[in-house]
């Protein structure tokens, strides 16, 4: 069966992927495509509804993203947001214009009328602002759902055409309500909300069979989450041609090696083992610049797979764990978001490998493939662990790479994570690291001066790896941090802890 899509066209908001997200959790499928796709194109895409995402530039701006406005006229509904309802009342017949008292942030809601989108919430509401243009005057059939102080029209709707418009943010935790509105719109288009991590799988599965139906699939595995759910979903697709391999770069956690070993063999899947640390060290030394780093690292798997495809003559593709996030990170969506950082596994392959790629995640955020991993059966403290960066320590280990400072790293990684565990804090922590400085301070220890490397710990919560806060340890948990990594670990003689959210931060430091 066929799943509906709710389309949603980017213009250049930093929420776009958090919309997409919100109604994938309510139980619809999303897609995400650039504002300005012809309305011809969509048609094709056959969406049930259609969302227009918000955007940091003004209508009136030379050259800011405009929409097909054909795609008013596809008797499908739609829902514009900041931008997005900028765009529809502009263009249907409305007025918009540059406000002197800009909204940015918290805003009190008004609602005028309990309809549309707005139904059964509260009359008076908080929601998330974030625009300097407003709509002044609604295009012909519409009617004012609701304001606030400074917005005369915060959101609208025409109910014959099922077109429905918020100045504010429903996608954002800080407007409250925002969840039951999404809900109303999935209703309005009459959507099944049949995504479910069941659906998922059995697309995935599908779709691997028609697309790789010869061939063996060398599938890099990390042994994270990403790339043990693609190894296992091939697995279940194509079978025995599916051929795991493991590149041991040298810059994994402290015995990690032989714990991916373990676990693929309890999923009943032999992996081939290739140990490359010398390889990885040799090509890193003296590289300090991050995006360097990444590169080498990228180029280095590309070249392993390259010479292990050679012992399978029919080898065909090569799979990787690529998610949503790190697409978007990389090269943006059709163009409409900033590169962040290059990822090690996006970007293409060289021709000379001679393999296709194959992504089978790559729509996928977080959230949805360890979901994805359960429906499997992979066991949940497995598929529940904290992400960890393709390139390994290279990135939590800031300067010059050595095998030396890695193994320093390794040690106290394993002390944080111990006692993180330990505290029963795991769970409470999307993602934690440490990462190795390349400054050294002054020190005492047992009466004499030290001067040694730094090391930064770093814990954040989120639901969405797209933005993410701080996370607020106990104090006697850092304490006791700080105490075992100075006593047991040569080297390092101070711990910090980054108190950085993002944005303006990325949760790893390189």
């Amino acid at each position: 069966m066929r799943h509906e899509v709710i389309l949603i066209l980017d213009f250049g908001s930093q929420y776009t992927q958090l919309i997409a997200r919100r109604l994938r959790e309510l139980g619809v499928k999303t897609m995400i495509e650039r504002g300005d796709i012809p309305a011809d194109e969509i048609r094709a895409v056959d969406p049930i509804a259609i969302v227009l995402s918000g955007g940091p530039a003004s209508v009136f701006e030379r050259g800011a993203l405009q929409i097909d406005r054909a795609v008013f006229d596809l008797e499908v509904p739609v829902l514009g947001i900041c931008y997005g309802m900028q765009l529809m009342a502009r263009d249907l017949g409305g007025s918009v214009e540059s406000s002197d008292h800009r909204e940015y942030g918290l805003a009190e809601l008004d609602v005028i009328a309990d309809a549309s989108i707005l139904e059964g919430t509260p009359a008076s509401q908080t929601v998330w602002m974030s625009h300097g243009d407003l709509v002044t005057r609604v295009p012909e059939g519409f009617e004012v759902l609701a304001r606030t102080a400074n917005t005369p029209v915060a959101a609208m709707f025409h109910p014959e055409r099922r077109l429905v418009a918020l100045q504010f943010h429903p996608e954002v935790r800080h407007t409250p309500n925002g969840t039951a509105m999404l809900e109303r719109f999935i209703a309005l288009a009459g959507a099944r909300r049949d995504w479910d991590p069941v659906a998922i799988r059995n697309e995935l599965v599908d779709q691997l069979r028609a697309a790789l139906p010869k061939g063996r699939v060398i599938c890099g595995v990390s042994g994270g989450v990403d790339s043990s759910v693609t190894a296992v979903l091939l697995r279940e697709a194509i079978g025995e041609r599916v051929v795991p391999i493991f590149v041991d770069t040298g810059l994994l956690r402290k015995d990690e090696g032989d714990t991916v070993m373990r676990n693929f063999a309890g999923f009943g899947i032999d992996l081939d083992r290739v140990d490359a640390g010398e390889r990885f060290f040799s090509a890193l030394a003296g590289v300090t610049d991050p995006e360097e780093k990444r590169r080498i690292i990228g180029r280095e798997f590309v070249e392993v797979f390259e010479s292990e495809a050679r012992r399978f003559p029919d080898a065909a593709y090569l799979a990787q764990g690529t998610l949503y996030p790190d697409v978007i990170e990389s090269s943006g969506v059709r163009g409409t978001a900033a590169v962040i950082k290059t990822h090690h596994n996006v970007g293409g392959l060289p021709e000379r490998l001679g393999l296709d790629l194959v992504e089978p995640l790559r729509d996928l955020f977080k959230d949805e493939v360890r979901r994805v991993g359960e429906e499997l059966g992979l066991p949940r403290d497995f598929v529940w662990r904290h992400p960890f960066p393709g390139p390994g320590l290279a990135v939590r280990i800031l300067g010059e790479i050595t095998p030396e400072r890695v193994a320093t790293l390794q040690q106290a990684d394993a002390i944080v994570i111990g006692e993180i565990r330990a505290d029963g804090l795991y769970d409470e922590i999307s993602q934690a690291l440490c990462v190795l400085l390349p400054v050294r301070s002054v020190g005492v220890m047992g009466d004499a001066r030290t001067y040694e490397e730094v090391l930064a710990v770093r814990a954040v919560t989120t639901t969405d790896f797209m933005t993410a806060d701080w996370y607020r340890f106990p104090p006697e948990t850092l304490d006791r941090i700080a105490r075992r990594v100075v006593n047991e670990v040569g080297g390092i003689n101070r711990v910090v802890y980054d108190v950085t959210s993002k944005p303006p931060g990325t949760i790893e430091w390189e």
